[in-house]
Formats: C-alpha cells, sequence, structure tokens
C-alpha cells in the first residue's frame, strides 16, 4: 500500500461532540497516539474530541478506527459511527451499511428524516467484561462514591460496557455536580483499569433521561452516544425507566430503545458535516521528528 503525500479531512460533528474523518481506505496514514493528539489539539491543530480513521475492512462496508483527543485508542464512538455510516451510504447509494471497530462489527441504517440508527450490539455488565478491578455481583450498583464517607456527594453508580466502559451516577440534578472536577479523578479511579466514562444521570420522566459525560481521553463533551447507550440500560435495570427513552445532551437529544427481544440497543440521531480541509504534513513530522 503506497503511503499518501496529501492529507484530506472531513470535520463532522454527532450533537456537538466533533471529529476529524480521515480515509485511509486507498493509502495508509502515518498516524499513532502522537499524531492524532496534534490533530486533534484545539489550539495548534484542528481541534476535534475524536479523530477517525476509515480502512478498508474484510466484515464489513469500512472499518473504523477511533483516536480519542488525548492519542489514546478506543473500540467503540456511537456519534462518529452515525456521521461514518452516513459518509458510507453516500457513497454507496444505500440506506444501509456496516462499520466495523476495534470492539464490534454495527450495522447502521440512514433513516427517511436524515437520522441514523446504529445498532450497538449487547451491553455487558459482567464485571470481567466491564472490566473492573475487583468483582462485583451486582453491577447496577458498585462500590464507589465521592465526597465524605457519611455525606456522599455521588454513590452507588451502575457500571455497563457498551464498546467501552461506563460508570453512571443517578443524581436528582445533572448540572449541581462539577463533573469537570470529579470526571479526570473518577476516569483513572484503580477501580477502572482501561479507565472509564463517567456520567452523571438524571431522570426526567419515565421515558427520558438527562445527562452529563466525561469522556475517556476527551473529556467533558456535548454529547456522548455510547454514554446514551449506557445510561439508557442502566436506567432501565434499576427499574427508572422503561426501555425506550429520550436522552438528553447539552449537544441534544438521542433516541435510545434496548430492544427486549434480542438485548440490542439501537441509537438514533444527527449527523452534521462541518467542513473539508487539508492536514500540513509538517503536522505529522513535527511527531515523529527526533529531538536535537
Amino acid at each position: 500500500m503506497t503511503i499518501a503525500t496529501t492529507i484530506a479531512f472531513r470535520k463532522m460533528n454527532g450533537l456537538g461532540n466533533d471529529f476529524v474523518v480521515l480515509d485511509a481506505r486507498a493509502a495508509s496514514l502515518p498516524l499513532g497516539p502522537a499524531e492524532a493528539s496534534a490533530i486533534a489539539d484545539r489550539a495548534k491543530g484542528v481541534g476535534c474530541d475524536q479523530v477517525i480513521v476509515l480502512e478498508p475492512s474484510r466484515r464489513a462496508d469500512v472499518f473504523m478506527r477511533i483516536w480519542n483527543a488525548d492519542g489514546g485508542e478506543v473500540g467503540a464512538c456511537g456519534n462518529a459511527a452515525r456521521c461514518v455510516a452516513a459518509l458510507i451510504a453516500a457513497e454507496l447509494a444505500r440506506f444501509d451499511v456496516t462499520i466495523e471497530t476495534a470492539s464490534s462489527t454495527l450495522s447502521a441504517l440512514v433513516n427517511g428524516d436524515g437520522s441514523v440508527t446504529i445498532d450497538m450490539g449487547t451491553p455487558r455488565f459482567n464485571w470481567q467484561e466491564i472490566p473492573l478491578a475487583e468483582p462485583f455481583h451486582d453491577t447496577r450498583r458498585i462500590e464507589l462514591q465521592v465526597g465524605p464517607i457519611d455525606a456522599p456527594l455521588l454513590h452507588t453508580p451502575s457500571v455497563v460496557n457498551v464498546g467501552n466502559p461506563h460508570c453512571i451516577f443517578f443524581v436528582e440534578d445533572a448540572d449541581a455536580h462539577d463533573l469537570a472536577r470529579f470526571g479526570p479523578m473518577l476516569e483513572h479511579h484503580p477501580l477502572f483499569p482501561e479507565r472509564a466514562n463517567i456520567s452523571l444521570a438524571e431522570v426526567t420522566a419515565p421515558d427520558a433521561l438527562k445527562l452529563r459525560t466525561w469522556e475517556r481521553g476527551a473529556g467533558l463533551t456535548r454529547a456522548c452516544g455510547t454514554a446514551a447507550c449506557a445510561a439508557a440500560v442502566a436506567a432501565a435495570r434499576r427499574g427508572l425507566t422503561g426501555r425506550k427513552v429520550r436522552v438528553s445532551l447539552p449537544g441534544g437529544d438521542l433516541l435510545i430503545e434496548w430492544r427486549q427481544d434480542d438485548d440490542h440497543i439501537l441509537m438514533t440521531g444527527p449527523f452534521a458535516h462541518d467542513y473539508e480541509g487539508t492536514l500540513p504534513l509538517s503536522l505529522f513530522e513535527a511527531q515523529t521528528s527526533p529531538s536535537p
């Protein structure tokens, strides 16, 4: 495979969760953690929450590689999956496409109203699958808290893996807590050997949630698709909502259905194409050149 000499990109977003999308299907890209972090840098690079690389796949229409803003590679991103599904569907002149990720193979459908539905697969609840550093019999509520032992500010979250690990605290008011302060601490808590996405979920109706998320490796984002899926599943498991909910995030709403007949999670929401551009090769060379 030849090495690309020019690097074009698309800037896209799903409810404000924004991505730089690179196409490496015809030519490989010199991309690793340092390069992804440089691209995502909002001061010196393009700026984004995640860098998405499209690669060939033998089992799906495309392979989607996902780099967080800190340069860490992850296995799932629901908002990016909607953006990629829309791109590939337009290329193939089809409404249904498949996307392979490091975690699973997703099926997607571009709806008549312009929204995209992603089948996110089945959630995983076993402590070893999330994973956690120690056994918990019931992952609907685990022993973890923030604040004084006798009067914790947050406690007994639900944990679930929906392609990446999630920890969800159910609270009376999702805006009443400083997620930017304790999010990094909880993301790196020893209980989470692969780190975790940390969310605050407020039940606003039997079929509605309000959600804020500190994303692993990206920080506070305007929307997190996998967190919306995780929160909806966790709320249903705890009897707080039904299996079909509207999840309101800072960037907008997602419709999540945890299907009863096969336990698959369906996520429906919008996507947006912001602009196209070209990355300077110097951005990559600066990351790989030896120190003087």
